[in-house]
């Protein structure tokens, strides 16, 4: 049963918040709202999600006012 359960959380595809630097304007919401801090606005140029810690909750993606942000899958 146990191995079971650990199989099944294994196939879980995790999602990552993806910004395209092209349509970005660092206006920074996304940077606020996230929770663990993730987001990072660069040179004042664009945001940039750090994946190892973004947890895909989608709260930038809601928050966004370009609605830029996506989320995709990541193994």
């Amino acid at each position: 049963m146990e191995l079971e359960v650990k199989e099944k959380q294994m196939k879980r595809v995790k999602k990552k918040a993806v910004i395209p630097q092209s349509e970005c304007v660092a206006c920074g919401t996304c940077v606020k709202v996230c929770p663990r801090e993730a987001i990072t606005i660069i040179h004042g140029i664009y945001a940039k999600v750090n994946e190892d810690i973004c947890i895909g909750c989608g709260k930038c993606k809601i928050a966004c006012p370009a609605s830029i942000i996506r989320l995709e899958a990541r193994v």
